[in-house]
């Protein structure tokens, strides 16, 4: 049986908020929250791989995919707005109880929804979205780290790389063993939302308010300790930007989290999507069921 992903628009403070849904919604749900530089298109198979047994539902958050882009005048972004938004959608959508898929930029709005709402959250699914320190590649993270504690012309260069259609495409070939896996299609849908005027400012602000997501981990861990809640770290364990020993570090913390190391990169979805699939349904079925 295949099931259906809708393709919807909630309006949310004002601001049109596209997202993916599927699934029966009185099934547990599943809220996937995509990474820096795509969109809910990152989920495009994994959402009909999970509909039969979850609700599942996938954002994009402001500035990405097909939802609005306000100005930077009109719009703080922030990840705190971010998650204000995401928080708002969720609330519209009647959903009071869901675990979540976080990966890269996803991690930090994740764990900002898990901080506010503690009870809220059933179990977590993260791919390559950090929750320590370790992990953070030093040859990738200087240059952010560099450009949030003294932005200007010097320390911009840099970060820009990210935001080119080289920077983009290393992201999803890095660490794949196979990149003819990966479909251009992926980076060419990437860069074309990039190439919009103004998103190259957007993408700058949240580069330069990173740094608040190193601050709350604190935080983070102290929750990870009072809720002990259900973890899956599946991870490209290839990746140059969250490395490994940021899967390994959710132990520090919990101790009962299930690693898995996958043969991959950044985008392990793209390369390895049956082996999460399967991965996820199994967690999920045991910790939700």
């Amino acid at each position: 049986m295949e099931y259906a992903v809708h393709h919807r628009t909630a309006v949310v403070d004002g601001l049109d908020v596209f997202y993916r849904e599927a699934g029966d919604p009185d099934a547990p749900t599943l809220v996937l929250l995509h990474g820096f530089p795509t969109s809910s298109h990152m989920f495009r198979r994994l959402i009909p791989a999970l509909a039969d047994r979850y609700h599942v539902v996938a954002p994009d958050h402001i500035g990405f995919g097909q939802s609005a882009m306000p100005a930077l005048e009109d719009f703080p972004y922030t990840f705190d707005a971010l998650t204000d938004v995401t928080e708002g959608l969720l609330r519209q959508l009647g959903v009071d109880r869901f675990a979540m898929y976080v990966q890269d930029y996803g991690a930090p709005i994740g764990w900002r929804l898990t901080l506010r709402s503690p009870d809220r959250i059933t179990a977590i699914v993260t791919q390559n979205g950090n929750g320590y320190e370790e992990g953070l590649v030093p040859s990738f993270w200087k240059d952010v780290f560099a450009y949030g504690e003294n932005p200007g012309p010097d320390t911009e260069g840099p970060v820009r790389f990210a935001l080119t259609p080289e920077g983009v495409r290393w992201q999803y070939v890095t660490g794949v063993p196979d990149p003819s896996l990966v479909s251009p299609d992926t980076w060419t849908h990437d860069l074309a939302l990039l190439a919009r005027p103004g998103n190259d400012r957007i993408q700058l602000k949240l580069f330069r308010d990173y740094l608040t997501n190193i601050a709350l981990y604190p935080r983070v861990h102290r929750y990870f300790r009072d809720s002990q809640v259900p973890l899956l770290a599946v991870w490209g364990a290839n990746d140059e930007i969250f490395g490994p020993a940021g899967a390994e570090a959710f132990r520090q913390d919990l101790p009962d989290a299930e690693i898995r190391l996958l043969d991959t990169g950044h985008f392990a979805l793209e390369s390895h999507l049956n082996t999460i699939a399967g991965d996820i349904r199994a967690f999920l079925g045991r910790v939700l069921d």
